[in-house]
Order: structure tokens, then C-alpha cells, then sequence
């Protein structure tokens, strides 16, 4: 039998900034190239369920952003389908 998770959490896209050194204590050092990476509690939980074999449904905010196109561009590539509710619910495809 498939266990079935609903995981509810947060997702987040997160900004990496890289500098020429780290800052000391209350200095301010311009950053020289940044990247980026979804995150979030939440987003790492349901796909790794799923990896593991578990129907997962991930339930959670993304925004109508470029920020949130990324997030889900990210879940959808971790085989997960969204509807249109809002907040934002994904499954996993079937």
C-alpha cells in the first residue's frame, strides 16, 4: 500500500549573492555575482516523499511572480502538477 502525505509548508526562492570576502561584523561588501535556488522547508519535504515512494500533495504559496514561475518550473520538473486554487496545491503526477 502507497502511503499518501499532504505536506503544507512554506517554499521559498532563495537569492546567493557571492563577494570578493566575507563582510566583518556591521561592514557592508558588494557582491560580484549572485545565483539562485528554490528552497523552503516544504518544497524539500514533499519531494523528497515522493522520491521515496509516497503519494505526496504539497500545499503552499508560490506567487504570481517570476519568482514563483520559477518555484513551480521546479516542482513541475520534481513531477509534481499544480491546480488553480489558491494557495497553490501540487500533486504528484500520476
Amino acid at each position: 500500500m502507497t502511503a499518501k502525505v499532504a505536506v503544507v509548508r512554506s517554499l521559498h526562492y532563495d537569492v546567493l549573492v557571492t563577494g570578493s570576502r566575507r563582510p566583518c561584523k556591521g561592514e557592508t561588501v558588494p557582491g560580484c555575482a549572485w545565483d539562485w535556488k528554490c528552497g523552503g522547508k516544504g518544497g524539500f519535504q514533499a519531494i523528497e516523499t515522493a522520491r521515496h515512494g509516497a503519494a505526496a500533495d504539497l500545499i503552499g504559496p508560490v506567487g504570481n511572480d517570476p519568482f514563483g514561475a520559477a518555484k513551480q518550473e521546479r516542482l513541475s520538473q520534481a513531477g509534481f502538477n499544480s491546480d488553480e486554487r489558491s494557495p497553490k496545491s501540487w500533486q504528484q503526477k500520476k
